[in-house]
């Protein structure tokens, strides 16, 4: 194979590290395993233990010395970005596409989001990063990985247009979905962006004076109207774009992307992405049986953000309207 005599395969970028004015990488190795996980991090923590993991002595580079590595590497061909609204099947995407071999699918790694929300890099020494380190992660490990599907943090939406600017023919995926149904299942449990500070709220577009007037369960409300006007925006603009509601079925959306990474699947892998389907998307030990909260109330005020959301599928209806 490729990579099989290069010293570095099986390790990745997993840290960025700021000391005394200077910026360095440390690494992970990951043996044999593959990014099964709802989360690339959850495959990181099982990794932890590996020998290579567990000495005294990481291993750390510099920025130009990951950027050299990536170039000696041979990557898997990068064949979409997917960016979502959370709680709209994303994950479930993700899991299903990742059931095949061919296919390395990478989930909300935080060392794409490290980069992507650093100050400590300029524009385009930042492109050259991402870049870099997507290669890096989406390097050719086994014999059957063909192809790279990079699932993005919901966030990431506001910097599409930089990603665009790296990635002129890649095809973007977003995914959304009904809002009131999106903060419903926040209510139950929060991603870490709809608490209001876990992130700072420039990376939503919400201003000082805004955080200030918000109260805690209406600033999940004003995340998603920004991610909202954020997807009606770029798919303005952007024509290598396609979006998908929830409501059309996994199935379906499933289906669709696989026409997008364009990949002749055996039969027998299709089958298992459609029983991953049937599964939990972060629990593929338990069945899913549908959505079990439609029925509560929020004591938030959803105008805008649902005149946002009914705008967009206004858009979308009148592209395909136009198509036909």
């Amino acid at each position: 194979m490729e990579n099989s005599d290069h010293p570095l395969l099986h390790w990745i970028p997993n840290k960025l590290i700021e000391k005394e004015g200077e910026v360095y990488f440390e690494w992970i190795y990951l043996g044999d395993k593959r990014y099964l996980d709802p989360f690339f991090e959850e495959t990181l923590v099982k990794c932890v233990g590996y020998s290579n993991n567990s000495t005294r002595f990481k291993l750390v580079s510099t920025v130009e010395n990951l950027i050299d590595w990536s170039e000696q590497l041979v990557s898997t061909d990068l064949k979409a970005f997917v960016f979502h609204v959370s709680r709209c099947g994303s994950t479930m995407l993700a899991q299903s596409l990742a059931v095949s071999p061919q296919n390395i699918v990478i989930a909300e790694a935080p060392i794409i989001d490290a980069i992507i929300r650093s100050d400590l890099f300029d524009l385009d020494k930042k492109k050259i990063l991402i870049k870099a380190v997507i290669a890096l992660l989406g390097q050719k490990r086994f014999p059957e990985e063909k192809n790279l599907i990079v699932k993005l943090d919901s966030w990431h939406i506001f910097e599409a247009n930089q990603l665009r600017a790296i990635f002129p023919e890649l095809p973007f995926i977003l995914l959304y979905r009904n809002p009131t149904e999106v903060l419903k299942s926040h209510s139950k449990l929060k991603g870490m962006h709809m608490v209001p500070n876990l992130l700072p709220s420039k990376v939503f577009g919400i201003n000082d004076q805004q955080m200030e007037e918000l109260t805690f369960q209406q600033y999940g409300a004003v995340v998603l109207e920004k991610y909202f006007e954020a997807y009606s925006d770029f798919y303005e603009k952007d024509q290598n774009v396609a979006v998908y509601n929830y409501k059309e079925g996994m199935r379906e959306i499933l289906e669709k992307v696989m026409d997008i990474i364009d990949v002749d699947y055996y039969i027998e892998e299709v089958d298992q992405m459609y029983e991953r389907l049937k599964k939990h998307s972060k629990n593929e030990t338990n069945v899913f049986n549908g959505d079990s909260f439609l029925g509560e109330n929020l004591a938030i005020d959803m105008v805008k953000v649902n005149h946002l959301y009914e705008k967009l599928q206004e858009k979308l209806t009148a592209q395909l309207a136009g198509r036909n």
